[in-house]
């Protein structure tokens, strides 16, 4: 059995209830809430995606699947006209907050992220009963959150913030100054992508944590396509599964080295 949270009335009303998999996955605006958040220990080895020849998680790997649960969890608790940016700017909320819900956002941060002044991105999450309007007078902005489901996180704090910083540059999709929808779509992918040479994850899963419609959610891979983000990437309209390729890394000749006879360019 798993804990499943449901939101009904648009938002304005929760309800957790333990439900099988199968029913779970066939409730509309149901998601699963991981064990982390809950703070209950696991019966079995840690269920990273990777890992090295000594057991060990590769690094980054902790914090993508700490990020990945934590998309996975606002996808539901957040409405679903959120904006990519408000849905960012909980994210660095959610990993950074103490166990009281108290949050404080340096500056530098929020001019990192491109939000610093946003106030309507904070209005969206107070208008879903996220969190508290900030006193935008104090320096660093500090806050409170409003959803207890975040607050019994059982990671310690420093694992969190290391998940938080890992957020800004979600490695191997790391994107340049882009426009919110297009990072957290980066963002997303990321968080779903191990050493695989495709990767791949239900079209139904992208569009509830970036918020868009499938089209959209075409468009923007179209779009990282074309930035060379990704070097590929295709719709399964049978399994409904979206699949993503990407760009292998070139090999580099170091300084001083000559390439061998048969790789030398020929004179014309």
């Amino acid at each position: 059995m798993l804990l499943a949270l449901t939101r009904d009335h648009g938002g304005r009303a929760w309800r957790l209830a333990d439900a099988c998999a199968a029913c779970a996955a066939a409730t509309k605006n149901t998601a699963v809430v991981p064990d982390t958040l809950l703070g209950s220990p696991r019966p079995h080895p840690s269920p990273y995606p990777q890992a090295s020849a000594h057991g060990r998680p590769y690094p980054g790997d902790e914090e993508r699947v700490r990020v990945r649960e934590l998309l996975t969890y606002l996808g539901t608790a957040l409405p679903q006209f959120t904006s990519p940016a408000a849905r960012q700017l909980a994210l660095q909320c959610a990993l950074r907050a103490d166990t009281r819900g108290h949050v404080q956002l340096p500056a530098g941060l929020l001019r990192g992220m491109r939000l610093h002044r946003s106030r309507e991105l904070w209005l969206e999450l107070a208008h879903a009963g996220w969190l508290e309007m900030p006193d935008f007078r104090a320096l660093p902005v500090q806050l409170r959150l409003l959803d207890a489901t975040v607050l019994d996180q059982a990671p310690g704090r420093r694992a969190r913030c290391r998940a938080a910083h890992w957020a800004l540059r979600p490695t191997p999709l790391t994107l340049p100054t882009t426009p919110p929808a297009l990072r957290l779509t980066a963002l997303v992918l990321a968080a779903h992508t191990s050493d695989h040479a495709e990767e791949g994850t239900d079209m139904e899963v992208l569009t509830r944590l970036c918020g868009h419609s499938p089209q959209q959610t075409g468009e923007l891979l179209d779009r990282l396509v074309t930035t060379r983000t990704l070097s590929a990437w295709h719709h399964s309209r049978e399994t409904d599964e979206v699949f993503w390729q990407l760009p292998q890394p070139q090999a580099r000749v170091r300084p001083g080295i000559r390439p061998p006879q048969h790789l030398r360019p020929r004179p014309c």
